[in-house]
């Protein structure tokens, strides 16, 4: 059962998988790597500033480490 949270979690939780989203639809999009990355590292940052970057910092690395392993794997641009 999860702990009663006030407005101020649900606020910063909405804001998370708002971000998180975001980067994962831009990537989707075919976007610029740096926007789905800003769009991560925001949702680090917001984690931080709540108290549950613990939480949020696994999602947030896999989701760098596919963007590190997608620039790797992409051609250059011509």
């Amino acid at each position: 059962m999860n702990p009663p949270s006030d407005g101020s979690s649900d606020e910063a939780r909405a804001k998370i998988q708002k971000l998180l989203v975001t980067g994962d639809n831009r990537l989707k999009q075919g976007v610029a790597p740096e926007k789905a990355r800003e769009s991560y590292e925001q949702a680090l940052e917001v984690a931080r500033e709540a108290g549950v970057e613990d939480a949020v910092r696994p999602l947030v690395e896999i989701r760098l480490a596919d963007l590190e392993r997608l620039a790797r794997e992409s051609p250059p641009p011509e």
